[in-house]
């Protein structure tokens, strides 16, 4: 009986150890795969791009992996469910435009949702590991995209598509209006490294910062320009405040004098372009002619929110533009109304008041992973910002920064041994 029972026990103490094995190699085979699908979120020119069918490898793959599912994340999984019916059923609203059109946007927003719920639960494991595994392949596919799309802008490289669009950069996006917001968090978390990082780490982020800031500039993105300074400003003012010492904030006051020296000695390098001086003159005037009249901008954005107090349901995806109007409002919170239906539009707007309160509470409590936060609350609090005047419910890197947000707060007091002096996110 005793060799029959060692017996068992001994096969039962290998399949444990090969499960583990097994589950070891699955995690790390994740890891690899959730980069590779970040990094894909740079190269969009086509739909449905390779970043829909890399994260369609990685969910199930987290299933085998063994992927917690956390309590503090699961309001984005409720939110998600609660949204679904609405945005389905305001995709029939439409009259234009066939169902599988319609059916296939809801579909995509709804997808967006489960990917911001897949981070979340990836970062909570471990926040600062994986956050900065998302951070390096983000930043990856961010410079190579910011050079790619700064040497098409001025005619130095080609491609097999193209890589601008009405005169200003996109790289591999099909627009400059996503192009130039998708840089600004790589780039704001450079800065940090920047602020808080080694000397030897200062010629490296320095230039991340600067090669990201000139991608920015030749997008031509009014909203992008804004949100790039305003995600910079209020990352060092949250880390001014929060995270440095007094030693740390005389450097930090001394870094920001010399880079703006720079700042301003790279822009008027760029400017003495006669092409990029005549672009940036018409596109730095506060208002454009589209912006204006009835059928401008703002005029469609009042428009738009009449229109959604008669029809709760919604009118369906792309049915605003067959209206009086050619375009579409520009304007996400008048956008949702009439794309999801009431219903659809109040769980939109719940996500971004929860990720706010979420992120806010955080801030002023004292963790290791407090600095993983700040970079992070200081693009997404512009990015709303700029909402209101841009599309950006099918932003990819909009539902990233959503669920990196929830991860790092569902898992803000988790750290590994050695991760209480962490310095920055990426």
């Amino acid at each position: 009986m005793a060799l029959t029972a060692t017996s068992q026990d001994g096969t039962f103490a290998e399949r444990t150890r090969g499960g583990a094995y097994v589950e070891t190699k699955l995690k790390g085979l994740l890891d690899g795969l959730v980069a590779f699908w970040i990094f894909m979120g740079g190269l969009v020119i086509i739909e449905p791009s390779p970043y829909e069918f890399a994260f369609a490898l990685a969910l199930p793959l987290g299933f085998f992996a063994g992927l917690k599912f956390f309590r503090a994340n699961s309001p984005l999984l409720i939110l998600t469910a609660v949204f679904s019916p609405f945005a389905l059923t305001a995709a029939f609203q439409a009259k234009a435009n066939p169902p599988t059109t319609t059916l296939a946007y809801a579909g995509v927003t709804i997808f967006m949702l489960l990917t911001a719920f897949f981070i979340a639960n990836y970062v909570t494991e471990a926040p600062q590991d994986r956050a900065r595994r998302i951070m390096r392949a983000y930043t990856a596919i961010a410079v190579i995209s910011a050079i790619v799309g700064t040497l098409g802008y001025l005619g130095l490289i080609h491609a097999g598509f193209d890589l601008t669009l009405y005169g200003r950069a996109k790289a591999f996006f099909k627009d400059p209006n996503v192009f130039g917001p998708f840089l600004i968090l790589p780039a704001v978390v450079a800065l940090q490294r920047l602020l808080f990082g080694s000397r030897r780490q200062i010629l490296i982020n320095g230039s991340i910062v600067l090669i990201l800031m000139v991608g920015v500039f030749v997008s031509f993105s009014r909203a992008a320009w804004g949100n790039l300074l305003g995600s910079a400003v209020l990352m060092f003012i949250l880390s001014f405040a929060l995270e440095a010492n007094a030693r740390d904030k005389v450097r930090m006051i001394i870094i920001a004098m010399v880079g703006i020296i720079f700042v301003l000695i790279a822009l008027g390098g760029l400017l003495s372009i006669p092409t990029v001086g005549k672009l940036f003159t018409e596109r730095a005037s506060v208002e454009q002619n589209y912006d204006s009249g009835e059928n401008g901008r703002f005029g469609r954005q009042g428009f738009a929110f009449e229109l959604a107090l008669s029809h709760p349901l919604g009118i369906g995806p792309g049915e605003f533009r067959t209206l009086r109007n050619t375009e579409e409002p520009h304007d996400t919170y008048a956008n949702v109304l009439h794309v999801y239906g009431w219903g659809g539009a109040f769980c939109y707007y719940g996500l971004i008041i929860m990720t706010l309160i979420r992120g806010f509470s955080a801030l002023f409590r004292r963790s290791p992973n407090r600095r993983l936060l700040v970079p992070l609350m200081a693009v997404y609090i512009p990015l709303i910002i700029e909402a209101g005047i841009i599309d950006i419910d099918h932003w990819r890197h909009y539902f990233l920064i959503v669920g990196m947000i929830w991860g790092v707060t569902a898992g803000y007091l988790r750290v590994k041994p050695g991760e209480n002096r962490v310095t920055a996110l990426a």
